[in-house]
């Protein structure tokens, strides 16, 4: 199969990016984020989470930060919204500060759900059904992730089996379309493609995107891998933004830099501007006193010094 001739990168770093960091990241700083991201060229852009305040202080903010974002036509705006209290409160504040989809998770390891969120894949899926019945009704997409499609913490290698299991689940609620999230970043390349391609007996290639941590430096190949089954939507966090709490000390999300520094080397159109994407990993970096979490930024920003 051919590899796509572009890409449409879905950056989750205001949302599943900033959501674990101990320091609170002020509204302003998370709506210049998004700006900046729009910006540099980014279409789809995870922006928040309406979860309990309790469970996640970062995204406490969700209201404002929606009310805040100066949107742009052709920029898809997504949230995270667990169940229907989550939904509802997404969508109280006025109509054209509602997101344009919502999205709802599901884990391909029993034994993750139960530590998670406390009940079985089935139950869990059952939980989300109405919060999928009452956005479609609203005219607002869904999209589900589905985690550890590769390995669990507790269970180890998951099976695809399982994998297509969830997403067939995933599409007997309505889901519209999914996320194949190697969440803890152990997957290769083969085990991907698996685990893709048990997914893609449920979902058209269209409606499944990549999501790949880089806890062993797998993302990259990864992520090529699902290119060679043609999967072209795939999520990633400027400046590599987002841990992974499963794996101590290992970092979690694949920087969006590094993927479009990839895809472009590989003449696969994105529609972003990496320099301005590097700045805008700069950016939020420096709000939060670290360095970008990204080898192209690195290069690049050390190329442009000398």
């Amino acid at each position: 199969m051919p590899l796509p001739t572009r890409v449409r990168l879905i950056d989750v770093g205001p949302r599943d990016g900033l959501q674990n960091e101990k320091q609170p990241v002020p509204a302003a700083i998370k709506i210049e984020l998004v700006h900046r991201l729009q910006d540099a060229g980014l279409r789809e852009i995870e922006v928040t989470s309406f979860v309990s305040p309790k469970w996640v202080p970062q995204m406490g903010d969700n209201a404002e930060v929606m009310h805040g974002i100066r949107r742009r036509e052709g920029v898809r705006y997504s949230v995270l919204t667990p169940n229907m209290k989550g939904f509802e409160a997404a969508i109280a504040a006025p109509r054209a500060e509602w997101p344009d989809e919502i999205v709802v998770f599901g884990a391909a390891s029993e034994a993750f759900s139960q530590k998670n969120i406390n009940c079985s894949i089935a139950e869990s899926i059952e939980r989300f059904a109405p919060v999928v019945e009452a956005a479609r009704a609203k005219g607002i997409a869904v999209r589900g992730a589905m985690s550890c499609t590769v390995g669990c913490p507790y269970e180890g290698d998951i099976a695809p089996e399982k994998v297509g299991y969830l997403a067939g689940l995933m599409k007997g609620i309505g889901v519209a379309r999914v996320d194949v999230a190697d969440t803890i970043g152990v997957g290769t390349p083969r085990k991907v493609q698996a685990a893709l391609e048990a997914t893609l007996a449920h979902f058209s290639v269209d409606e499944v995107s990549g999501h790949f941590h880089d806890t062993y430096g797998q993302a990259l190949s990864n992520t090529l891998a699902a290119l060679e089954l043609g999967v072209w939507n795939h999520q990633s966090s400027v400046a590599g933004l987002g841990g992974c709490p499963y794996a101590k000390g290992a970092t979690g999300n694949v920087a969006t830099e590094d993927v479009v520094y990839m895809l472009h080397g590989m003449g696969i159109d994105t529609g972003i501007d990496l320099d301005a994407l590097i700045d805008t990993g700069v950016f939020i970096s420096q709000a939060l006193g670290r360095e970008p979490n990204s080898r192209a930024s690195k290069a690049i920003r050390t190329k442009r010094a000398s």
